[in-house]
């Protein structure tokens, strides 16, 4: 059974850093085939869309309240997606939740309703 398990969430100041890492297991589950990427709840609000990267690696999407602060990466033999957060703000303190299909990106952007894989979420508190 496929699986996607987060690590790294954490407490932090306004402008330190944290990295987030996403690991996919299963049997069937070969991250060169999906688009994964992660998305985020703060108390009281909506699931919104963080940051993706198609399975090639080489297309890569963020939300705009993170553009320059944040960078998605993945490593296709470890099976792991990994969001390195800088200059982090109070207003990024959320549950992180790494999620993964075979869809186009801009779909999963989206359609979160659609995807199939998420993982448990990791809490990320900034304080100011």
């Amino acid at each position: 059974q496929e699986q996607l398990v987060e690590s790294g969430g954490g407490l932090v100041q306004a402008g330190g850093s944290l990295e987030l890492s996403c690991e996919a297991s299963g049997g069937a589950f070969n991250i060169a085939r999906y688009v994964m990427g992660w998305f985020r709840q703060a108390p009281g609000k909506e699931r919104e869309f963080v940051s993706a990267i198609k399975w090639s690696g080489t297309d890569k999407y963020y939300a705009d309240s993170v553009k320059g602060r944040f960078a998605i990466s993945r490593d296709s033999a470890k099976n792991t997606v990994y969001l390195q957060m800088n200059n982090l703000k109070p207003e990024d303190t959320a549950v992180y939740y790494c999620a993964s299909d075979m869809m186009e990106p801009q779909f999963f952007i989206t359609h979160m309703g659609s995807i199939t894989y998420w993982g448990q979420g990791t809490q990320v508190t900034v304080s100011s």
